[in-house]
């Protein structure tokens, strides 16, 4: 038998790597490539989607490009980490624990996906669309275990979050906010005659309905100081405004030109526009909230929002919940604008001190906005023409102030549209409305006192309004359509230098008119075309007017000077005392506690009721609300929603509370008119 030659270990050539390895590398990328498609589809679509639709999110929040480009890069990256965690975790304890985590990972994110577009395509919502949503993810999960042409799909969807970043970056009107090109317009021409300081108010969703009582005129019992301003200027009652968004209703009105284009509210955007025309000769004084339509070489805003990274990301991460809930929710960035306090921005108060002691500034100047507050300041005669321009979101929810200047705490979800909602919301309007016109009465004050009132041309208007229709909350097209006088019309006052009495002019008035009349009345010659027309020239002939929901697509509206709105009568239980009631049912009022500890003088009061009453109180049953026990008011109950059977009850009353321990009953209000007191917890 030959003998077998043995050769060394060491001596033996090097094996090379196994097939099944390679491939086993090449199944885990494709996994990999699965998870990033359908996060790209759950999340870095419809989140940059929202965002890019929105450069006034990122200019209310001051933020820089950066700021912009690490948010977009966060929404792109981070959340795939933690299925790729968990896929290193599971690939740790086995190949076939791994693919059964892949496959539960994709049925998930499939589901995730169906709630997404069943939302937009059914009529279902909340259980009834996620059990719906949950089958989807289930059948998807099983063909993409059984057949490979699924994943193949995915794979090459995975391209998909870099293809949406940069549709973001360089396509959408948010790209602005990243890549600004340009910077400021040709100023005006100075033209022979005087150059008067101007003095201009913008506030934001306000109907000039709103302001009117039942005679047609400014309600001077609810909103005094626009009374006072109405009654020494011009108002114009036919005003409108060009749009229901202020990204396009703004820079309209201070460029002259009808939207053209969905593009940002930017400088880069609108390099022609109010500032840059009389920059030149003028001292610009702006505080602009989601706009920046001022170019840094022409003003400074000191007083800011909440700026930085961290705010970014936590609105998103609001905005994210809102895309992929299964019920209905309104996917504005805008819902989450609020105005900074004097207190949380840290400013100084503006002197001087309001003489009025029915205004409660001393106890409650910490709640004045901020950039009110640096607005108030800046109103100083100058050796040089100023402009002094503020744009407040005031009245514009979140609604949070009383008419004194108390705030109070409010849900997030609280619905605005619906049976009883919607009156709810109206009420809440109003009382910021009311601390709104003691805005205006301290800048007329502060006017007066240093001697501008006279010389300046005052200008006091808002973007648009919003609907109080039931049904039709909002200020899209739908509320266009159906009520026009609430969105549409706004008040506007010119006061002109030296003016004394007040007039009305009820000319066809569009707010692209407003720059051409600045132009006017400031002897300024606007280097470009503008569509609006001068107040100083003939009016229109047409009584029609021009609507845009999106830019370049005028509708036509018609309608004149808006009637009041009918007056509505409180139920004759407010203002009553009550005495002991039996006993019976019961309630759950979530911010029971605020009751306990009340402190009128640190501003804040616990001005809105709200809660829970059991299933078997019937629809429209009245529920009283008292507060030591005088009725506030009284409340129908309303259908259920995704919250139960809620209700919620506001107080704008200051005189209801008193410092310390306050006590809350409500009360059943029987058909006879009877009140039976619920226990609450």
């Amino acid at each position: 038998m030959a003998e077998r030659t043995l050769t060394p270990p060491e001596a033996r050539p090097a094996t090379p790597a196994r097939p099944g390895r390679r491939s086993a590398w090449r199944s885990e990328l494709g996994r990999s490539l699965e998870v990033v498609a359908l996060v790209g589809l759950v999340v870095t679509q419809p989140l940059l989607d929202v965002l890019g639709r929105s450069p006034d999110f990122f200019l209310f929040h001051r933020a820089s490009p950066a700021d912009v480009l690490l948010l977009v890069a966060l929404i792109a990256v981070v959340p795939t980490v933690p299925f790729a965690l968990l896929g290193a975790v599971s690939l740790a304890v086995g190949r076939i624990v791994r693919a059964a985590v892949h496959t539960l990972v994709v049925g998930l994110l499939l589901a995730a996906l169906a709630v997404q577009v069943g939302r937009h395509a059914t009529p279902l919502r909340g259980v009834p669309l996620l059990v719906l949503a949950g089958m989807v993810g289930v059948a998807a999960a099983v063909a993409h275990r059984r057949w490979r042409a699924p994943g193949r799909v995915l794979r090459v969807a995975a391209a998909g979050p870099v293809v949406f970043v940069g549709l973001f970056l360089f396509a959408s009107p948010a790209s602005a906010v990243v890549l600004p090109r340009g910077h400021a317009g040709p100023t005006g021409v100075a033209g022979a005659g005087t150059h008067p300081p101007v003095v201009m108010i913008v506030l934001d969703e306000l109907p000039l309905v709103s302001l009117l009582g039942p005679d047609g005129r400014i309600d001077a019992t609810r909103y005094p100081h626009f009374a006072e301003l109405a009654a020494g200027s011009t108002w114009y009652r036919n005003a409108t405004g060009v749009s229901g968004w202020t990204p396009y209703a703004l820079p309209a009105m201070l460029s002259g030109r009808y939207p053209a284009e969905p593009v940002a509210p930017h400088y880069s955007r609108y390099p022609d526009n109010l500032f840059t025309a009389l920059g030149g000769l003028y001292e610009v004084k702006a505080e602009e909230s989601i706009t920046r339509l001022c170019p840094p070489s022409r003003c400074d805003q000191p007083a800011s929002p909440e700026q930085g990274l961290g705010v970014l990301v936590r609105e998103s991460g609001k905005l994210l919940r809102q895309v992929t809930a299964p019920v209905d929710s309104q996917v504005d960035p805008e819902n989450s604008y609020r105005e900074l306090t004097r207190a949380e921005a840290g400013l100084d108060a503006a002197e001087p001190v309001p003489a009025d002691p029915k205004f409660r500034w001393d106890a409650l100047n910490d709640n004045q906005p901020a950039r009110f507050t640096s607005f108030l300041a800046g109103l100083r005669p100058s050796s040089r023409p100023t402009l002094h321009f503020l744009h407040l979101l005031m009245p514009h929810a979140p609604w949070r102030y009383l008419p004194s200047g108390a705030q109070y705490a409010a849900p997030e979800d609280l619905p605005n549209d619906g049976a009883g909602w919607v009156d709810l919301a109206r009420q809440r309007h109003l009382a910021q409305l009311g601390y709104t016109d003691r805005l205006i009465g301290e800048t007329l004050r502060a006017l007066r006192a240093t001697g501008l009132y006279d010389q300046a041309l005052v200008l006091v208007t808002a973007d648009h309004g919003v609907s109080f229709l039931r049904d039709w909350q909002g200020r899209g097209m739908d509320a266009i359509n159906h009520a026009a006088e609430q969105v549409a019309w706004v008040p506007l006052f010119v006061k002109e230098p030296g003016q004394q009495a007040g007039r009305i002019d009820d000319r066809n008035w569009q707010h692209v008119d407003l720059l051409p009349t600045i132009a006017d009345e400031t002897h300024i010659r606007v280097p470009w075309h503008m569509d609006g027309r001068s107040a100083k020239q003939p009016p229109r002939d047409r009584a029609d007017k021009l609507f845009y929901d999106r830019p370049g697509e005028p509708v036509p509206i018609a309608g004149g000077v808006p009637s009041p709105p009918a007056p509505s009568a409180p139920d004759p239980l407010v203002g009553t005392r009550v005495g002991d009631k039996p006993t019976g049912g019961t309630a759950t009022v979530t911010n029971l506690a605020a009751f306990r500890a009340v402190d009128p003088a640190a501003g804040e009061l616990p001005a809105l009721v709200w809660g829970t009453v059991p299933a078997s109180v019937r629809d429209g049953t009245k529920l009283a609300v008292a507060v030591n026990g005088t009725v506030g008011a009284v409340v129908p109950v309303v259908p259920p929603d995704q919250g139960g059977r809620r209700f919620a009850a506001f107080l704008p009353d200051d005189r209801l509370f008193v410092a310390g321990a306050n006590r809350l009953d409500l009360y059943l209000v029987g058909a006879d008119g009877g009140l039976r007191r619920l226990r609450l917890s």
